[in-house]
């Protein structure tokens, strides 16, 4: 993956997840000294700070899609497979009961929907250190030599050899 969009990814991640747990942990847990008070004089930041950081982890998302996500799950990359399609198959639920939270008037809907962010959410964070931790340590060139599979050689294992032939590298390029 390119150094930009990763780092996007990244951060964009950090600071939308920072932002929203601290954002439920205050709402929730928080009780006011005063009487009066509502609750935590940060929360609205809090909550603005997420409406902003969000469309960024949606650009960085975007960003990465046809380079990284679709090219390594058309490939049948298993080095992070799982928790690669961990982290992609609950973006969406993330992204929409996000939006639909701000349009959403009904209480009971708020609650569930919220809950329902917050579990995407939480999942989506933990899918993704878990996917930057298992390639700790590992060359990038591992993947460069993964060519798409084709209805023959789907489900059968690649062949390991000391180092990619010419043309294996070529199709590597093209890929």
């Amino acid at each position: 993956m390119k150094p930009f969009p990763k780092w996007l990814l990244l951060l964009s991640s950090l600071v939308t997840g920072v932002t929203g747990v601290v954002y439920f942990a205050l709402e929730r847990f928080y009780v006011p000294t005063d009487e009066f008070a509502i609750g935590h004089p940060l929360e609205p930041w809090l909550l603005k700070a997420h409406i902003l950081a969000a469309p960024v982890l949606v650009f960085a998302i975007g960003l990465i899609t046809l380079d990284h996500i679709w090219k390594h799950y058309r490939c049948l990359v298993p080095a992070g497979r799982g928790t690669g399609l961990a982290a992609m198959w609950v973006i969406t639920p993330m992204i929409v009961t996000g939006y639909v939270i701000q349009a959403v008037t009904s209480v009971a809907w708020l609650e569930v929907l919220g809950w329902a962010h917050l579990a995407a959410g939480v999942f989506y964070v933990a899918s993704l250190i878990a996917h930057q931790r298992m390639f700790r340590g590992t060359l990038p060139t591992v993947v460069a030599t993964v060519r798409p599979a084709s209805r023959r050689t789907r489900g059968r294992p690649l062949p390991q050899s000391g180092g990619a032939s010419g043309s294996a590298r070529r199709r590597a390029r093209r890929v």
